[in-house]
């Protein structure tokens, strides 16, 4: 028998109503959010908020058409809405910004962090964008307009403006009395460092404000600050950011202009997360996608005109190749197991060949390696494609004699594979160097040149070989 204070066994065994349904609910928020949004019912939308994880609230708010959006985002205080604004991708958080009228727009993004403030308001039009800054305190709107004429893989691009300034001749007190008056605008602050600054803004020092609670009030922020503090140019790229934070375990480093004077901070964090979001893009090129980035929440016309615009072109290329075997047409047809072997040739080439490009790309990005040195990379890529070419053309020689019984057969796609390597590798290992070099994207370029190519010479190289070898072949 249970008393009032204890659960029955079956209760606890058999999960409730309510139960099941929050277990629903968790599996498609999208539907409890939209449902929340058309009662208007603010207090149980922010309740219901509050018990999603963050990449719940970013998933049920992208799934909403941009009715229930508005709805959701209006029916939350200006807070709440920029840390679910602050949760999507910049495309859909842009988006859903630009959804909104400018006033409740403006109320959000004044929530936002300066970084954050810039980057939703550099996705939106410049119409959008300019009907929100109206809106915005001229000091901010001001801040974020300079926040954005900045590239985004630059140190003036990721920094934010948010920092405890101070001037030498400040005391501790008058820090401490800064602090206390102004709370609540300090208060989303990183706090672990101060900027000392002359009056004209020149950065003259750091100051670790843990060490003011070692020292006497009246002591003077010159006397304790760390002076010739490391700071970084605000058009420093971000390969150069990347290397100072491998170099030294900064959190954060000082941004400043060409006069030296302070203009912001980097946290470790934004590199980061620009160093990934950077690899992502490339990725995203190299695999046809145009400008970079996509999701299946932008219109269905954008997506397949950047999609279109690679895939056409691959076209074009993809004739040239499809010439060679229209050229040897009449050795395939007195060889017909050449076409078998053709797709593996070509495959296993192009696998070796982006092998070489992620390499290069990889090292573009991190300054391993400058685009001059082509003839270091291409040295480098055919010692290993020699090794790896010898070592696919014997298997494939092999299962060629197994599946045909001819010897000669063998040898010409071993043969085709192992130089048809060394041709992919050496293409993938240097064309990025050759693209950076002329100016034009490697992430986009080199996958299709690569692909045709190869497949030009692998072809090439199999049915020539077999038109030379061709009494052999078919004896």
């Amino acid at each position: 028998m249970t008393t009032p204070n204890e659960p029955d066994v079956l209760d606890t065994i058999a999960p409730s109503d309510s139960a099941a349904d929050e277990v629903a609910v968790s599996d498609r928020p999208w539907e409890e959010l939209s449902r929340l949004a058309e009662q208007g019912d603010a207090e149980r939308l922010e309740e219901f908020l509050s018990e999603l994880s963050t990449t719940d609230q970013a998933l049920a708010l992208s799934r909403l058409d941009e009715v229930h959006r508005v709805q959701v985002l209006e029916g939350l205080d200006a807070e709440d809405a920029a840390d679910l604004i602050a949760a999507l991708p910049e495309v859909q958080a842009a988006e859903a910004i630009a959804s909104l009228e400018p006033d409740t727009a403006a109320a959000i993004v004044h929530e936002l962090p300066s970084d954050e403030q810039a980057d939703v308001l550099g996705d939106l039009n410049d119409q959008q964008a300019a009907a929100i800054l109206d809106v915005l305190p001229v000091i901010e709107a001001d801040a974020a307009r300079q926040l954005a004429s900045y590239e985004d893989d630059v140190a003036g691009g990721m920094m934010v403006l948010e920092m405890l300034r101070f001037t030498p001749d400040m005391t501790v007190a008058d820090v401490i009395a800064e602090l206390n008056s102004n709370a609540e605008i300090y208060s989303d602050f990183d706090v672990r460092y101060a900027y000392v600054c002359e009056q004209d803004g020149s950065l003259v020092g750091v100051l670790p404000m843990q060490n003011l609670l070692f020292v006497r009030r009246g002591s003077k922020l010159r006397d304790l600050m760390i002076t010739e503090p490391i700071s970084v140019p605000d058009t420093t790229p971000l390969d150069e950011l990347i290397e100072l934070f491998d170099a030294h375990h900064f959190l954060g480093v000082p941004v400043v202009d060409h006069d030296g004077r302070l203009k912001g901070v980097l946290h470790r964090e934004a590199v980061n997360y620009e160093e990934t979001r950077a690899a992502e893009s490339d990725y995203l090129k190299s695999q046809g996608i145009v400008g970079g980035e996509e999701l299946r929440s932008m219109p269905l016309w954008l997506r397949a005109r950047r999609r279109l615009s690679w895939l056409s072109i691959n076209i074009l290329l993809n004739i040239g190749a499809a010439a060679v075997i229209a050229y040897f047409q009449e050795t395939l047809q007195a060889v017909i197991a050449l076409a078998v072997f053709l797709p593996i040739i070509s495959d296993m080439s192009g696998c070796s060949g982006n092998q070489a490009v992620a390499v290069s790309m990889r090292e573009l990005s991190l300054g391993l390696v400058r685009p001059s040195e082509v003839f270091r990379v291409w040295w480098k890529e055919v010692s290993v494609g020699l090794i790896n070419g010898a070592v696919l053309g014997l298997l494939v020689a092999i299962c060629a004699v197994i599946f045909d019984g001819n010897g000669y057969l063998g040898l010409v796609v071993g043969v085709a594979l192992f130089a048809n390597t060394i041709v992919a590798v050496s293409i993938g290992g240097v064309v990025p160097l050759v693209l950076k070099r002329f100016g034009f994207d490697p992430a986009v370029a080199s996958g299709p040149l690569l692909t045709t190519v190869t497949d030009m010479c692998g072809f090439f190289l199999v049915l020539g070989l077999a038109t030379l070898l061709l009494s052999r072949l078919v004896a």
